[in-house]
């Protein structure tokens, strides 16, 4: 999974992206420090794998991962090449879903580039660049299907759909928005055009340490986004990004005390996690021996030859079988064997559907 980090200049993204990847990518109080999009892989914590790897004593536990990629402060007219314009909404397209960072907290020390704390005046300026740069890649697929659309029905069609969808965004709405038929053409072509804004968004509301408690639950910036994410279908969590940078320097131990004291149960790395895999719709399914212990990430829904094809080709190619059981049930059994001998290991055939926190042993044939 990819996720993008996107915001004004000075609202706490370098800031986020250091403290989720200890990358230490240069995080100052001026615009435009992010000149490179920094990238930094972050292992996804689950005590799911850690604890199957203490029974099964594996030589090696692997967590799933997800990439962070640190996008440099968007001002406006980004899509006309101000700041540091469209080299980075390019940067944006690579990604599964958008972390689009609000400011939500007042601060004389750190200058807002706009002057004054107002988070739907910065997600609609952030918004607004992602349309406009949009709108720019579907004039130029307008221009190459036009030429083909008056001899081609096919290419009218698309034509068709090209122009609603512009036409869409330039009424100032997202293509996530945008209704489509239930023609498969237009699904395809769609997903083809790979729009900014059609992807997820996730929005981190950073605020000041007192409001983390309580989740924001008090600041009329947080309900700001949150009534915003409402309207679009989008996942909020609260952070304190100066907090997470200081949680970053710890070890579990210390940042499990640390969290206590602030009242929080987990960190913003983890509320960032489970946002999204709800948004995205992804779960983990498990794989345990003595070699390793390893998660791995699919989407809900995925049957077990596909995942079985995360693995390795061979696998899903091969397919015979799967064997599975629940972690819980294996943890609570300590052996396989003896999972087995109670009659709780699941003999699963191509239809089985995978479900999160399955440990699947997959018997294959190539």
């Amino acid at each position: 999974m990819k996720l993008g980090i996107v915001g004004l200049p000075n609202v706490g993204k370098s800031t986020l992206f250091n403290s989720l990847t200890k990358a230490g990518a240069e995080s100052a109080n001026y615009p435009f420090c992010t000149i490179d999009p920094n990238v930094g892989i972050v292992p996804v914590p689950d005590e799911r794998i850690t604890q199957l790897g203490e029974m099964y004593h594996s030589k090696k536990v692997t967590p799933a991962v997800i990439e962070f990629v640190d996008i440099a402060g968007l001002v406006k007219g980004a899509s006309k090449g101000e700041g540091l314009g469209n080299q980075f909404l390019a940067n944006i397209r690579e990604v599964d879903a958008i972390v689009h960072v609000v400011r939500c907290f007042e601060d004389g020390n750190v200058v807002h580039v706009d002057g004054s704390i107002n988070p739907l005046r910065d997600i609609e300026t952030i918004n607004l660049e992602l349309i406009f740069s949009d709108i720019e890649i579907l004039e130029r697929r307008i221009a190459k299907t036009a030429k083909g659309a008056r001899m081609d029905k096919t290419q009218a069609k698309e034509l068709a759909l090209l122009e609603s969808i512009k036409k869409h965004l330039e009424d100032g709405n997202m293509a996530k928005t945008f209704e489509l038929s239930e023609d498969e053409d237009e699904t395809e072509w769609f997903k083809s055009y790979n729009l900014l804004t059609a992807k997820p968004v996730i929005y981190a509301a950073n605020v000041k340490e007192e409001e983390l408690a309580d989740d924001g639950a008090n600041s009329p910036f947080v309900k700001q986004v949150r009534e915003q994410a409402k309207k679009e279908n989008s996942e909020v969590f609260v952070i304190c990004a100066q907090i997470e940078q200081e949680i970053a320097e710890l070890d579990d131990e210390e940042k499990a005390m640390f969290l206590e004291d602030l009242g929080l149960k987990e960190s913003g790395l983890e509320k960032l996690i489970k946002a999204s895999y709800s948004l995205l719709g992804l779960i983990s399914f498990l794989t345990a021996g003595e070699d390793e212990t390893r998660a791995w990430t699919i989407k809900k829904g995925t049957k077990a030859p596909q995942a079985a094809g995360k693995i390795h080709s061979d696998f899903e190619r091969g397919f015979i079988r799967a064997e599975v059981v629940y972690y819980q049930d294996l943890l609570d059994c300590k052996s396989l064997s003896a999972a087995k001998e109670k009659g709780i290991v699941g003999l699963e055939g191509k239809e089985y559907v995978v479900k999160d926190g399955d440990v699947i042993l997959f018997r294959f044939n190539v």
